[in-house]
């Protein structure tokens, strides 16, 4: 399997984003934001659908799009009941803006279908490159913020009393999962971000981890689904992404069997 160039490259571009969306994710799920999460997958597919309107490259798209709808949903949502009301006001308009993109566009069937469930066996090098900028940006954003994203997270009312800017952290953290966002759909497509991003770290909390193995441990299982959805689609043929999300569930599962026989041990 590892004999052919575009397998390593995929092995590369799967655990780079898997890293970065697993450490993601745990913020994203411990700071209850699963929903922003999703949506700005969806926002990313109106930017990356513009992009193969303008023949542009649709990762370009993307992580305009994320960018914008992070941006967005920060200035909208800063205050917690706002949040939910302006993540569903961006996320249908980028939904109908992704549709008349893909209306006006001239782009092939396949180019729609990679766009949505991702195509990491056709990941370039210079893709790749790409990807790895994302991920030094990203992960140097974190964790620049983690201490006080932490402190945020868990006691906003102490933190705002002891002069942390929460809604202006939360922003930025939002662009940061806006960049992840963008890196992710190169492996599971818009409709699937869900899979890396939410389904490892939701793992970990539901295992009660303290905060640094937590994170690690998410990105260790985003990891191992992503390679061992790698290393079943090769043997059985199915798509990558069928198996990311599969493996994903499964662990999720367990976690929460073990959660529940946990207590009666």
């Amino acid at each position: 399997m590892l004999a052919y160039d575009f397998m390593r490259t995929a092995f590369a571009t799967s655990a780079l984003v898997a890293v970065l969306s697993g450490l993601t994710g745990w913020f994203i799920v411990l700071r209850g934001q699963s929903f922003a999460g999703h949506a700005l997958s969806h926002i990313g597919f109106a930017g990356a659908a513009a992009a193969l309107w303008l023949s542009a490259p649709p990762l370009a798209g993307l992580i305009v799009g994320t960018l914008a709808g992070a941006g967005w949903i920060g200035v909208l949502g800063e205050r917690g009941e706002q949040r939910d009301v302006a993540i569903g006001i961006v996320l249908s308009v980028s939904l109908g803006l992704g549709l008349l993109f893909l209306h006006l566009a001239s782009g092939s069937a396949s180019s729609v279908t990679a766009l949505l469930f991702g195509n990491v066996l056709g990941v370039s090098h210079a893709t790749l490159l790409v990807l790895a900028v994302i991920a030094v940006l990203a992960l140097g954003g974190l964790a620049a913020i983690a201490r006080p994203l932490l402190f945020a997270s868990l006691m906003p009312d102490n933190a705002l009393a002891r002069g942390v800017r929460v809604g202006r952290l939360g922003t930025i953290f939002l662009l940061i999962v806006g960049l992840v966002t963008a890196a992710c759909a190169q492996v599971t497509g818009v409709l699937l971000v869900f899979t890396l991003m939410i389904g490892p770290a939701a793992t970990v909390l539901a295992l009660g981890l303290p905060p640094l193995a937590g994170a690690a441990m998410a990105a260790g299982i985003a990891v191992f689904c992503a390679w061992g959805g790698l290393t079943l689609a090769w043997v059985s043929n199915a798509p990558v992404s069928f198996w990311i999300s599969a493996l994903s569930a499964l662990i999720y599962g367990l976690a929460l069997m073990v959660r529940r026989i946990r207590p009666a041990a």
